[in-house]
């Protein structure tokens, strides 16, 4: 393993499985109302969640933030 990802806390993670568990946690609404994307708020599904938050890279920063701010 490499220095840089030492203390990487997403390390090793994927993103399905990022927006699985805060899905799972939070819900889809509970999603929207901390990361405001639409993706979230209409007809959510973890498909097009993923094909969203693959090309939006503010968004999936911000997912990535909520994820350590909520389970580290």
């Amino acid at each position: 393993m490499s220095q840089e990802q030492a203390n990487n806390p997403l390390h090793g993670l994927t993103l399905e499985k990022i927006l699985v568990r805060l899905q799972a946690h939070f819900g889809w609404q509970g999603l929207y109302d901390r990361v405001s994307v639409n993706c979230f708020a209409n007809e959510p599904s973890i498909k097009s969640s993923l094909k969203f938050l693959r090309k939006t890279q503010w968004a999936r920063d911000k997912l990535e933030a909520l994820y350590i701010e909520t389970f580290s």
